[in-house]
């Protein structure tokens, strides 16, 4: 009997049961593309690509979602030959395999969101190949990319104070948002609080 209790406190002394399994979906951040634990941040994209606006990094994340048909995190080599020809830039397979490899810092073979949004920062900086798949890909997906990012800045001070006005921009976007969040409540308070009273007119 005093084995039998002593059990799970030896359990509880070995410490937590093991994570999910490397590359399931459990076990790796929406969008990430790593596998989660090991002590990885959470990629934040509005951390990380502050030259982007709010209402730009929505729409790349819209994009990455639209054409990732498995719905796992990535677009692969075949979910990128469809959205080359939903564009309207058909590719062959060693342009498709070029394309991935170009931003493929894992070395996966495919895109997670992060290598995603780095496509779109290369082209914003010019640092995409005129006549190169992800050029296309950036240029056809119809988002503006145009931005006076940190790299354009002549020395340290003057990315310093670029790095203030992008989170000067993002907290004013935060903050248009509320604003516009909280003028949609007002407005539906207010049609309730109407229809509340002609519900009483017609109770009279």
């Amino acid at each position: 009997m005093a084995a039998a209790a002593e059990e799970p406190e030896g359990r509880r002394g070995r410490g937590p049961r093991p994570g999910p399994a490397p590359g399931s979906p459990a076990g790796r951040a929406v969008g990430e593309g790593s596998p989660g634990g090991g002590g990885r941040r959470v990629f934040s994209p509005a951390g990380e690509f502050r030259e982007f606006s709010r209402r730009q990094l929505r729409d790349m994340e819209r994009l990455f979602r639209q054409y990732d048909a498995g719905k796992d995190g990535f677009i692969d080599l075949m979910e990128l030959k469809l959205m080359m020809e939903k564009l309207g830039a058909p590719q062959t397979h060693l342009g498709l395999k070029n394309m991935i490899k170009e931003v493929d810092e894992d070395l996966d073979s495919k895109l997670s969101f992060r290598e995603f949004l780095l496509i779109f920062r290369k082209a914003a900086a010019g640092e995409l190949q005129e006549d190169s798949g992800l050029h296309a890909l950036a240029r056809l997906s119809e988002i503006d990319v145009s931005t006076e990012g940190v790299k354009g800045a002549k020395n340290f001070f003057e990315a310093k104070a670029q790095a203030i006005n992008e989170a000067s921009r993002f907290e004013e976007e935060i903050k248009a948002e509320q604003e516009e969040k909280k003028k949609q409540a007002e407005e539906l308070k207010q049609r309730k609080a109407a229809f509340k009273e002609l519900q009483s007119t017609f109770t009279q």
